[in-house]
C-alpha cells in the first residue's frame, strides 16, 4: 500500500510538471473565464476524474451528435431567457424549382433518418411564450459515460449558472417543488451580471411519482394572464408562473 501511493504520488508530480510546463494561452486572452482558471488551480489536491473532467465543449469527448442536439436545444430557450431572436435559416432556391415527388408528400417522414427527424424537432417554431416545444431535455445512459458532465459543461457554454439537484435525495414532493421553483423561477439579487440558471436534475428515475407529477404540473403551467382574463387566475396565481428556464434530466434506466 507504501508503494503504491509512492508510486501514484510520483506520477501525479510527473503530470503536474509536463501541465505546467505548457504555457497557459488562454488565461491571457481578454474575457477569458476566471472561474475556469480558479477551478484548475484549486483541483491540484483532488480526485483526477475531478482534475482531468472537461470544462470547455471542444474538452468533451462523447458523442458528437448528442452534444450538439443538447446545445441547439438550450440554444432555443435564447429569446425568452436572453432577449435574442431566434436565427431564422434560410431556404434552398434549389426547392421551388424541384418539387417533392408525390409520395414523398403523402409519407414526409417516411424517408428520413433519425438525425433528420431530430434535427426538424429542434428547428421546430418556438410557442406563443417563445419557448421551444419541449421543455425538458432527458439524457439517459449507463453510469460513467459523462452524462452529469456534458449538462454542466454545455449549460456553462450557453451562458447559463448550472443548478444541480438530485431527484432521488428529495423524496419529499413539496421539497422537490420548493427547489424546483426556486431554481427555475426566482430570479438572483447578488447582482446585475447574474447569469441565469438552468437546472440538472440527476437520478431522475429515482424519483417517485408525486415528484414526476410536480415536475409536469410546472412544465403544463398556463399562462396565469390568460387564465386571468378567463376568470381562472386566482388558481394560477396560486400555483406560480410560467416555466422559463431550462430543465436537463439525467437517468440510468430510461
Amino acid at each position: 500500500r507504501r508503494r503504491v501511493r509512492e508510486a501514484s504520488q510520483q506520477l501525479t508530480e510527473i503530470i503536474n510538471s509536463c501541465l505546467g510546463s505548457e504555457p497557459s494561452t488562454e488565461s491571457l486572452e481578454p474575457g477569458g473565464d476566471m472561474d475556469l482558471a480558479a477551478e484548475e488551480e484549486s483541483a491540484s489536491h483532488c480526485l483526477w476524474v475531478d482534475k482531468f473532467a472537461p470544462r470547455r465543449y471542444m474538452e468533451l469527448l462523447s458523442d458528437d451528435y448528442t452534444n450538439r442536439c443538447l446545445l441547439k436545444w438550450l440554444k432555443l430557450w435564447d429569446t425568452v431567457v436572453f432577449g435574442k431572436d431566434k436565427a431564422v435559416k434560410k431556404g434552398k432556391a434549389s426547392s421551388a424549382a424541384h418539387p417533392p415527388f408525390s409520395h414523398a408528400k403523402e409519407h414526409p417522414n417516411k424517408w428520413k433518418t433519425k438525425v433528420q427527424l431530430t434535427e426538424e424537432i429542434l428547428e421546430a417554431e418556438l410557442d406563443q411564450h417563445k419557448r421551444p416545444k419541449y421543455k425538458v431535455a432527458l439524457l439517459c445512459g449507463p453510469p460513467g459515460l459523462g452524462k452529469t458532465t456534458l449538462a454542466h459543461v454545455i449549460a456553462r457554454h450557453a451562458g447559463y449558472n448550472a443548478v444541480e439537484m438530485n431527484a432521488s435525495d428529495d423524496r419529499s414532493p413539496e421539497v422537490f417543488k420548493t427547489r424546483l421553483e426556486a431554481a427555475t423561477q426566482m430570479k438572483s439579487v447578488l447582482g446585475a451580471n447574474e447569469k441565469p440558471n438552468c437546472l440538472i436534475i440527476d437520478e431522475i428515475d429515482g424519483a417517485p411519482a408525486a415528484s414526476i407529477n410536480v415536475l409536469l404540473n410546472i412544465i403544463n403551467r398556463k399562462d396565469v394572464v390568460g387564465e386571468a382574463a378567463s376568470g381562472g387566475g386566482r388558481r394560477q396565481r396560486r400555483e406560480g408562473g410560467l416555466l422559463l428556464r431550462p430543465i436537463i434530466c439525467i437517468c440510468n434506466d430510461q
